[in-house]
């Protein structure tokens, strides 16, 4: 559902996009945003991690479209971790809320109001995607990939008791502030990432709040989720366990 004009808002939001061969995916991504955002003041932030696809040259043709004051590229030379690619982008950010969500259409914008309604119906300084709650899934992963998943996920819960049913999801919306704080505090730069801002978001006492989501397998490229972002993802787990 499209927000309506009833719903108009004077916050800004700024919604952060790492992208690493992306050519096929960021064009639909970048459409559909628009399309679901069209009474909201907001700018997406994209950054690029020295993609040898052609991304960026499509980001450029998206700014000629849009406006290089709507879509803004940040060129990064080479690939240096998805915190670092968050952090980046928080620096150049204007806007009062971000907003960070993948390139790969496994996070779809038609929920973005959900959660823009859902933080201005409760206050909430971080409202988090997640798949495990009632009308939340996944669609299109083999049952493997989802038994590492959920395994991921429970094991986490039962040692962390982070609060939120969806600790490595990455589409979420944070007040500005809120994510300043957090992502000063994290260490982590790779897939563990997610997990680490949302427990760290928790022990610090921000009100979080929940959207259910479907997310949805790539369906152009590869995922980039290997044996050595498993490893890191254990390796975090039990440095979170000890440390937080």
């Amino acid at each position: 559902m499209i927000i309506s004009k009833r719903k108009r808002t004077k916050k800004k939001y700024t919604i952060i996009i790492p992208t690493y061969n992306e050519r096929l995916n960021i064009g639909l991504v970048i459409y559909l945003v628009f399309k679901y955002l069209q009474d909201i003041d907001f700018e997406v932030i994209i950054v690029d991690d020295g993609s040898p696809d052609g991304t960026q040259d499509i980001i450029k043709q998206l700014q000629n479209v849009y406006g290089d004051d709507r879509i803004l590229l940040q060129a990064r030379p080479k690939k240096l971790g998805l915190g670092t690619a968050y952090y980046h982008g928080l620096k150049h950010a204007s806007g009062d809320f971000i907003i960070i969500m993948d390139a790969d259409l496994s996070h779809h914008p038609k929920y973005l109001p959900s959660f823009i309604r859902k933080q201005m119906e409760t206050g909430a300084s971080i409202v988090t995607g997640t798949r495990y709650v009632r009308n939340g899934g996944v669609h299109g992963w083999n049952l493997m990939r989802k038994l590492t998943s959920r395994g991921a996920n429970v094991l986490a819960q039962t040692l962390l008791w982070p609060g939120v049913s969806d600790l490595t999801g990455s589409f979420r919306l944070y007040e500005r502030t809120a994510f300043e704080d957090v992502v000063s505090s994290c260490v982590s730069k790779g897939y563990v990432f997610q997990m680490e801002m949302i427990v760290r978001a928790s022990r610090k006492g921000y009100h979080i709040e929940e959207v259910p989501i479907t997310f949805v397998d790539r369906v152009y490229g590869s995922s980039k989720l290997g044996g050595s972002e498993i490893v890191e993802y254990l390796k975090g787990l039990f440095y979170l366990l000890f440390t937080t």
